[in-house]
C-alpha cells in the first residue's frame, strides 16, 4: 500500500526544524519526534530521544483482594526502563545510512545470540521507511566507548529500548526522500507517496531511494522533528516474518567466531584445573608437549597451561598431555551439601508470625540448585594483540566493558584496542562477561601470536558461568479464606554482575565488596514483581559466597522467586478449598494478567478429568511490561517416569503446554512464538532434569549428555502458544519471559500429579546419576570416535 506524505492542513509539515511545543501543536509530542540529518555523502539520519521513550504505566485496575499488596519497586521503575533511560541520550549516535543501491544500513549496537534481534529491528526500519524488508542490511557494531551505556544486551531490553530511535531515524530518512524527490520532479511534497523503496508521483513517476540517497543528504548536521506512523498503518510490525538469517542458519553458512579466517590465528585450547579456580603451580612436561604434533606453544597463564596448534585435535591432545601442578581454586572442597549449609546460614529472617486463632500459615523453604549457563556455542574467542594494539573477535553482549577492561589489562588506552562483535550461538546471560576474549588476549600477548581460542565443552560445564544455588524460603498468611501477608526471602550463591549496564564504571563498582551486594540488591528488586494481591508484601534477596563462576541467566532471579511463590498459591488455594486458576485470577493485579490466565485456562481446558498419576499445573508471569502465563500437564506415572532411554535421564513428562503471551505490541509474532518455545524448554528443564552436582570442589557434569535438558523425548507432544492481541504502542520485553511461568506451572503440575509439593529442583537432583563423571585429570576427555553408537 502506498503511504501518503501528511497533508500540512493535517499536520505541520515534518522536516522543518524542531520547536518546542506539546502533543497538540506544531512541537514534539506523542508521535512526533527531533531527529537528525547527518552531515555525509548519502542520506544518514538518527534519532534524538529523553524519557519519551518509556511506556506509560497503566493504572491497575480494582481487584478483589481484602488486602491489595503495595506496588513493589519494580512495579515503579523496572531494569527494562532503566537500561532504557541510561541508553536513551545517546540514541543519536545510532544510524541508518540508505546507499546508492537503495539498501538501509545500520549498525545495530546490541547482541544477536539467536533471539531474532536483527530480524526485528529489520522489520521495524522497513515498516517507517516504507522499503522492503530485504533491502535492510543490519550488521553488528564494533564496541563504542561513545555509546555509554547503549551497548548492553540483556534484560530483554533490546527492542524496548530501540523501537522508537528506529522508527524515528528511518522516518526522518523517508521525510527526506520525499523532499529531494519534490525537488527533482518539481512536486508539492504533499501529492507524493512511498512504496516498496521508491517514491511515486501523481502521474506514477517512480523514483528509486537508491537514485535519491545523494540528493538527501546534507552538508551540515541538522536537527528537524518528524511524525511517525500510526499504529494502524503498520503494515510490516505485527506480522510474522522469518528470520533474515534462516536460510544461512541451516545451510552452515552463517558466520560465527570460530569461523571467521584471521591470518595466523591457529586453534588455542586452555588446560585447566580440577577445582573452580584453581592455579597453576608448575608444568612437568612443557617442552615434551610443545615438541608433541602440530603444536606451536605451550605457555602457563592466569587460567591454565594454554597451547596453541595446527588443530584442535591437536590442541585436544596436547592438553591431555600435560602434567600440572595444581594450586587450591575458589571453592575447594566444596559440594551441594556445604552450599546449602551456607544459604541457610545467610537467610534474612521472616518478620510475620501466624496469630493463633486468628491466621493460619503457609510456611515453605524451596532448594534451586546450580544450573549450566552453557549455550550450544562454546565460550571462544579470537585476539591479535600486539605492541602497541590489540584487536578482539567475540560474541559479546557487553562489548564496551569488554574493550576497556582488556585495554586494562594489556596497558593499552581503550582506543588502541578494537572489539568486533560477532553472532553468537546462544547466550542466555553467558556473554554478558567476555571471559574467552580477556582469556584469548592473555594468551596472544604472552605468545606474541595471534590465537583462535576455544573452550572445550567440560570447560563449560566445570569452570563456566553457572546459575547460583539459592533457597527461597516462603511464609504466606491468611484468614477466612484471605491472604493476609506474603514474605519471601530469596538466598542465593552470589551473582556476579561484573558486566554492569554495559559500561566500565558501573561494571567495576559491581566488583567492589560493597558494591556488589547493593548492585544484586537492586537487581533483584528492578526485576521482581508478584503478579498478584497477597496483602502486605515483601521479597527480599541476600547473597553469599562470590567463589564461584555465576552470571546472569536467563531471567537472573524470576524463574527460582516465580515457582516458589506459584506453588505457595497452589497450597493455599487447597488449604481455603479454592481453585488454583479462580484464585489467581481474583488475586491478579493487572487486566492483562487475568487475559492471558483466562486464555490459557480456555485452551487448555483447565480442570478437565485427568488420569491418577498426571495433572495440570498454571502459573503466570509478568515482567517488563510483558504478561504471560502458562498452562502445563505432566505425567508422572511409572510407565512415563520408568521409561528406559539409553545414557539418558527421562523421568516424568510434560505432555502438553499452553502459553498465552502479551507483550503489547508484537513486532515479530513468529520470533515472539520462538521465544516461547525456547523458554517453555528452559523451564521444563529447569523444574525436573537440568542441574549440576557439586562434589569436592568441581561439578560432575562434564558435556550436554551429562547434563539433562529438555530432550525430545521430554518436549510436550502437545504446545500451543498463543500471542496475545497487540494492545499497546510499544512491545515490551520478551527474552526471558516464558521461563518463569513455564518452570513454576511445570512444578505446580508436578505437585498435583504427585500429591506432594516439590521443594527442590530440578526434581531428579537426587536420584543416582545415570552416567559415570569424566575424570578431572586430564580436564578434557579423548576427542569421540563412537558418534554414531550414540545416536538415537
Amino acid at each position: 500500500m502506498a503511504r501518503r506524505h501528511p497533508r500540512q492542513d493535517d499536520h505541520p509539515t515534518s522536516g522543518e526544524p524542531a520547536r518546542p511545543g506539546g502533543d497538540d501543536g506544531p512541537g514534539i509530542g506523542r508521535r512526533r519526534f527531533l531527529g537528525y540529518v547527518l552531515a555525509a555523502p548519502t542520506l544518514t539520519v538518527a534519532a534524538q530521544l529523553g524519557a519519551d521513550a518509556l511506556v506509560p504505566r497503566q493504572a491497575e485496575a480494582a481487584t478483589a483482594a481484602l488486602v491489595p499488596s503495595l506496588p513493589g519497586p519494580a512495579e515503579l521503575l523496572d531494569l527494562n526502563e532503566l537500561l532504557t533511560l541510561a541508553a536513551a541520550p545517546t540514541s543519536n549516535l545510532i544510524t541508518i545510512r540508505l546507499d546508492g543501491d537503495g539498501t538501509a544500513h545500520f549498525a545495530l549496537p546490541r547482541a544477536e545470540v539467536g533471539q531474532g534481534v536483527t530480524t526485528s529491528s529489520a522489520m521495524i526500519v522497513a515498516e517507517e521507511l516504507d522499503l522492503p524488508l530485504d533491502k535492510v542490511r543490519v550488521t553488528l557494531a564494533d564496541a563504542r566507548p561513545e555509546l555509554l551505556f547503549n551497548q548492553l544486551t540483556g534484560g530483554s531490553n533490546t527492542t524496548y529500548s530501540t523501537f522508537t530511535p528506529l522508527r524515528v531515524a528511518a522516518a526522518l530518512a523517508r521525510e527526506r526522500l520525499l523532499r529531494a524527490a519534490g525537488l527533482v520532479l518539481g512536486e508539492a511534497v504533499s501529492t507524493l507517496t512511498t512504496k516498496a523503496g521508491a517514491v511515486v508521483s501523481p502521474l506514477g513517476t517512480v523514483l528509486g531511494y537508491g537514485e535519491l540517497a545523494a540528493k538527501a543528504a546534507v552538508l551540515t548536521d541538522t536537527a528537524v522533528t518528524v511524525e511517525l506512523k500510526d499504529r494502524a498503518d503498520f503494515r510490516v510490525i505485527g506480522t510474522g516474518q522469518r528470520r533474515l538469517d534462516a536460510l544461512e542458519a541451516v545451510t552452515g553458512r552463517k558466520k560465527f567466531a570460530m569461523d571467521l579466517q584471521v591470518p595466523d590465528a591457529l586453534p588455542t585450547m586452555v588446560c585447566r584445573p580440577p577445582t573452580i579456580n584453581g592455579t597453576v603451580r608448575s608444568v612437568a612436561n612443557l617442552a615434551a608437549v610443545r615438541a608433541m604434533p602440530g603444536v606451536t606453544d605451550v605457555v602457563a597463564v592466569s587460567t591454565g597451561v594454554a597451547v596453541r596448534a595446527r588443530t584442535f585435535g591437536q590442541c585436544v591432545d596436547a592438553v591431555r598431555a600435560l602434567v600440572v601442578e595444581w594450586g587450591p581454586g575458589t571453592a575447594e572442597g566444596a559440594s551441594d551439601a556445604t552450599v546449602l549449609e551456607e544459604l541457610r546460614r545467610a537467610e534474612l529472617p521472616l518478620v510475620v508470625p501466624p496469630l493463633p486463632l486468628l491466621t493460619k500459615a503457609v510456611d515453605a523453604r524451596f532448594t534451586f540448585h546450580f544450573a549450566s549457563n552453557a549455550a550450544l556455542e562454546t565460550n571462544c574467542a579470537i585476539a591479535d594483540v600486539r605492541p602497541d594494539s590489540a584487536e578482539i573477535w567475540g560474541s559479546l553482549k557487553a562489548p564496551i566493558v569488554a574493550q576497556e577492561q582488556i585495554a586494562l589489562a594489556l596497558g593499552l588506552p581503550p582506543s588502541a584496542v578494537r572489539v568486533h562483535v560477532t553472532e553468537g550461538g546462544g547466550s542466555f546471560g553467558r556473554k554478558l562477561f567476555h571471559d574467552a576474549a580477556h582469556e584469548a588476549a592473555e594468551i596472544s600477548r604472552a605468545l606474541g601470536k595471534p590465537v583462535k581460542l576455544m573452550w572445550h565443552r567440560t570447560d563449560d560445564f566445570r569452570q563456566g558461568r553457572t546459575h547460583p544455588m539459592s533457597t527461597s524460603r516462603v511464609r504466606a498468611t491468611y484468614s477466612l479464606g484471605e491472604v493476609l501477608t506474603y514474605e519471601q526471602r530469596h538466598t542465593s550463591i552470589a551473582t556476579d554482575f561484573g558486566h554492569g549496564i554495559g559500561d566500565l564504571l558501573t561494571a567495576e563498582a559491581a566488583r567492589l565488596p560493597v558494591g556488589d551486594l547493593v548492585f544484586s540488591e537492586t537487581m533483584f528488586e528492578l526485576t521482581q514483581v508478584s503478579p498478584y494481591h497477597l496483602g502486605v508484601t515483601t521479597q527480599l534477596l541476600a547473597e553469599t559466597d562470590k567463589g564461584f563462576n555465576t552470571g546472569s541467566m536467563r531471567g537472573i532471579y524470576s524463574p527460582n522467586v516465580r515457582c516458589a511463590q506459584e506453588l505457595v498459591m497452589d497450597e493455599l488455594a487447597r488449604r481455603t478449598g479454592k481453585d488454583g486458576y479462580a484464585m489467581r485470577r481474583g488475586l491478579a493485579k493487572d487486566p492483562r494478567a487475568r487475559a492471558v490466565l483466562d486464555k490459557v485456562a480456555e485452551v487448555g481446558e483447565w480442570g478437565r478429568e485427568m488420569e491418577p498419576g498426571t495433572a495440570q499445573g498454571i502459573a503466570v508471569h509478568a515482567e517488563y511490561h510483558s504478561f504471560v502465563a502458562v498452562l502445563a500437564e505432566i505425567d508422572c506415572r511409572p510407565g512415563t517416569v520408568g521409561r528406559q532411554i539409553p545414557n539418558a535421564r527421562t523421568g516424568p513428562r510434560v505432555t502438553k503446554v499452553v502459553c498465552a503471551v502479551d507483550v503489547g505490541l508484537a513486532v515479530n509474532p513468529r520470533g515472539l512464538e520462538a521465544q516461547m518455545m525456547g523458554g517453555i524448554s528452559d523451564g521444563i528443564a529447569l523444574a525436573l532434569t537440568s542441574g549440576l552436582h557439586l562434589r569436592d570442589g568441581h561439578f560432575l557434569e562434564g558435556s550436554w549428555d551429562q547434563y539433562f535438558y529438555t530432550r525430545q523425548w521430554n518436549t510436550p507432544p502437545e504446545l500451543r502458544i498463543v500471542v496475545m492481541p497487540s494492545n499497546g504502542e510499544k512491545p515490551g520485553g520478551a527474552g526471558e519471559l516464558a521461563v518463569a511461568g513455564a518452570m513454576a506451572s511445570v512444578a505446580c503440575a508436578y505437585g498435583r500429579a504427585t500429591g506432594t509439593m516439590p521443594t527442590v529442583f530440578p526434581v531428579n537432583h537426587a536420584e543416582a546419576l545415570p552416567f559415570t563423571p569424566l575424570p578431572t585429570v586430564p580436564p578434557v576427555p579423548a576427542s569421540p570416535v563412537d558418534g554414531r553408537d550414540r545416536a538415537f
